[in-house]
């Protein structure tokens, strides 16, 4: 008998997680790889589709303005079953096709690792880039459970340390502060470089499973209760994995963005507004399925006014 993610999902198989190791931002995907889901060009960036072909951040920039969905492995796709499948794909080939959507997403990145890949690729960006949309926010919260010592001055990334006791983790309110306060610090970067570039920049808090409903679709609770089996992620993270933690930070992150004259908007509410209950929009807690991903592209051109 099949597993639930087996039969549901077979194509998360091809998504190993398998990342090159890279100096200043830790590790990101390799270049020019070719899976049955996902390709990538010489510098890591997964290929979009648009309404006028693929295009890529290194090798298939096409010419005249972008827009950039930055962030982490939702960004990536993880979950998508191809590149057509992918926020900025369903963007740039259905939901706002006015301007090329690139794919600027690396994977289990925090909020420093993500500013840092700007800096890093920013000249392959220019001249011209018209909007910059920073999809963010989950994996601070995620490693604002680590102890401070493995947090620095610029927050804890992902395989620093081992993992703490559940006794020695802080409350969610200090959790919430602490991943607010770095979150809108690194924004502040992004703005001043979104400013030098001349592009509009929007923060969005990326959709986190059981903030967006209170009970998961069918399909998802099979792919939950499956995952729950070989993974920690129900002990490590069950006391963020809440619609009141997931509603307080949002309302933190508002607040930081509004001191920062940045518009922010809470993917959360929006897709649970915006979706139905028997919807099956994730794979894990963090990822979504093709359906999910067109949803959060939908609402996103909605929102942000880009449906052109």
């Amino acid at each position: 008998m099949k597993s639930p993610r087996a039969e549901l999902v077979p194509h998360m198989e091809h998504y190993t997680f398998v990342l090159e190791d890279q100096p200043y931002i830790g590790f990101f995907q390799y270049g020019n790889e070719r899976t049955p889901v996902y390709s990538t060009d010489s510098c890591g960036f997964r290929v979009t589709h648009t309404a006028d072909g693929p295009a890529t951040v290194a090798d298939g920039r096409p010419p005249g303005p972008v827009r950039l969905l930055a962030g982490s492995s939702a960004v990536f796709g993880v979950g998508a079953s191809g590149d057509h499948a992918t926020v900025s794909s369903r963007l740039g080939s259905h939901y706002a096709p006015g301007l090329p959507w690139l794919n600027f997403a690396g994977q289990s990145l925090n909020s420093a690792q993500e500013l840092m890949l700007l800096t890093l690729f920013q000249h392959l960006l220019l001249p011209e880039v018209a909007e910059i949309v920073l999809f963010s926010g989950v994996n601070n919260l995620v490693l604002s459970r680590l102890p401070a010592a493995q947090h620095g001055r610029h927050g804890a990334f992902f395989e620093c340390g081992p993992a703490p006791d559940a006794a020695a983790v802080p409350g969610p309110a200090e959790r919430i502060a602490h991943a607010t306060a770095l979150t809108i610090r690194h924004l502040g970067g992004w703005k001043l470089l979104a400013g030098a570039l001349g592009a509009r920049l929007t923060f969005v808090l990326q959709p986190l499973a059981p903030w967006v409903r209170e009970e998961p679709a069918a399909q998802e609770k099979a792919l939950f209760d499956e995952l729950d089996d070989v993974s920690n992620w129900r002990r490590l993270h069950n006391d963020i994995a809440s619609m009141d933690v997931g509603r307080a930070y949002a309302a933190a992150l508002r607040e930081g963005c509004a001191g920062l004259g940045v518009p922010f908007l809470d993917m959360n509410e929006a897709l649970g507004a915006a979706t139905g209950p028997a919807d099956w929009l994730f794979v894990d807690r963090v990822h979504c399925v093709d359906a999910g991903y067109d949803a959060v592209a939908r609402v996103l051109a909605d929102r942000l006014g880009t449906s052109s």
